[in-house]
């Protein structure tokens, strides 16, 4: 499974990526965790029709919207994105 963080690079995308890691490596299976910043980050949201950041995508579809610290919300929508 791929999992990636999409965003600008800026304090609040970095604490979701931050959160998503200790998320992912408490789950099974083989889980690819990727940071996407700057302009390639910003690519992919317009790619995936976000219109916000960040964006938290499983599969290159996305998972969620936005930032939330609570690590069953982002557990369950990576498990629901999958």
């Amino acid at each position: 499974m791929k999992v990636q963080v999409l965003g600008s690079g800026c304090a609040t995308c970095k604490k979701l990526f931050d959160i998503t890691q200790e998320v992912t490596s408490k789950m099974s299976g083989h889980i690819e965790l990727e940071y996407l910043t700057g302009v390639e980050g910003t690519s992919r949201i317009i790619e995936l029709g976000a219109m916000s950041s960040p964006v938290l995508a499983v599969n290159n579809k996305t998972a969620m919207v936005g930032f939330s610290p609570d690590k069953e919300k982002i557990k369950k929508a990576i498990i629901k994105a999958k």
